[in-house]
């Protein structure tokens, strides 16, 4: 029978994991489970995607801000009383903790944003405001005053913060002075600083090096801080901090760790309970931009930390409405089903720079099914941290 479903993708339900859950051993269960519940069949390079956040508690990998004052403290120069912190993304979520963790460790903290947004794309203000008055984002530095000046005190539009007066005053909160400047070249900073810890996310490695080349002291990425192995606190040996989420006041969930082994095991478990190859990711956020708040959502570092060797790689199709509206377009509506599906069959294995694959999407395997696996399981309460996907490695003339 001709099929007529093509990619499917399931939230699957789930109990709260917490520390010590052992998830090769349930996991398996759970889809099983939810095959015979809910009537679909497991099938080969099926994909279950888990999300990192149940692989990072059942490690119990949490971290204080004690913690994080103590690594802080150990990984700068003892005679640095000041601080830089470079780039910090907005958002209480991702940011917070970690402020006042790195502010328990120092005297003062010059922290300089980005502006009219962080590099994820939330925005400091209006970028519409940079019309209206005489400022060059690419070249000038602003400080405090001068950027009340022109700019007011904006707030987010979606939380409703002042991001300025919110970091300042976590510092000071801390017992730490802080001064906060604005600029877009990463070299600014060290007109007012000599040890700078980066705290942006994609540009970090750009950003280090700039400050390197310019004769900064030290220069730490959030990489560096809690990267230590540790059986006192949660660490990341890639990672460190970058990743993290709060968990409450005074703590922070870090990125999961040692996390390809867990999938190759439970890709290997599902296999001898079902004889069904099924790939395994794991993943955190999605990497697609929000059109309304032009975010892009992609605050951890990689999408997907660990995922089984099928899905490395990334797609190679045709684009079909290109070959019905150009090479087939002539043919009656049979004969150009028959064309393309035959055009699919026989597709080189590399289709990059062939105008028949013109349009398509050149991204990893795993931004593009991390990305589906995150807008369908949701980052609140709908209780599916697994995502099981079927169908998407078929096509066509399948």
């Amino acid at each position: 029978m001709k099929r007529s479903v093509g990619t499917v993708s399931r939230g699957l339900r789930a109990p709260i994991f917490n520390a010590g859950d052992k998830l090769v051993d349930l996991i398996p269960d759970l889809l099983l489970e939810a095959s015979r519940n809910e009537g679909f069949e497991l099938r080969d390079r099926d994909v279950l995607c888990i999300t990192e956040s149940i692989v990072a508690r059942t490690q119990g990998n949490y971290a204080s801000v004690d913690d994080i004052a103590r690594d802080v403290q150990k990984k700068i120069p003892e005679h640095a009383r000041s601080l830089g912190l470079l780039y910090p993304i907005l958002s209480r979520n991702r940011f917070s903790i970690l402020l006042k963790g790195i502010a328990m460790a120092c005297e003062e903290i010059v922290i300089q944003l980005s502006y009219p947004s962080d590099e994820v794309g939330n925005a400091l203000f209006d970028p519409k405001l940079l019309y209206d008055v005489k400022v060059n984002p690419w070249r000038d530095v602003l400080d405090e005053e001068q950027f009340h000046k022109y700019f007011g005190h904006p707030v987010h539009p979606f939380t409703g913060v002042d991001y300025v007066a919110f970091y300042k005053g976590l510092v000071e909160e801390c017992g730490a002075k802080c001064r906060i400047i604005f600029s877009n070249d990463p070299k600014a900073l060290l007109n007012e600083v000599k040890d700078v810890l980066c705290c942006d996310i994609h540009t970090r490695q750009a950003s280090s090096q700039a400050l390197k080349d310019a004769g900064a002291r030290t220069v730490l990425t959030l990489c560096d801080i809690l990267s230590d192995k540790s059986d006192k606190h949660g660490y990341n040996e890639f990672y460190g901090l970058l990743g993290s989420n709060k968990a409450d006041e005074k703590r922070v969930k870090l990125f999961p760790r040692d996390t390809q082994p867990i999938v190759d095991e439970i890709a290997r478990r599902i296999h001898e309970k079902s004889g069904k190859n099924i790939e395994v990711m794991i993943y955190g956020d999605g990497a697609f931009k929000d059109p309304v708040g032009k975010i892009w959502e992609l605050a951890d570092p990689v999408v997907s930390p660990a995922y089984t060797q099928g899905l490395s790689g990334t797609p190679n199709e045709i684009k079909i409405k290109y070959l019905a509206d150009s090479e087939f377009s002539g043919l009656s509506e049979e004969q150009q089903r028959e064309a393309i599906e035959e055009r699919i069959r026989s597709k080189e294995n590399n289709l990059v720079g062939k105008m028949a694959s013109e349009g398509t999407t050149p991204r990893h395997l795993t931004d593009l099914l991390g990305s589906l696996a995150d807008l369908t399981s949701g980052s609140g309460d709908k209780g599916t941290p697994l995502v099981y996907i079927q169908g998407y490695f078929d096509n066509y003339a399948d």
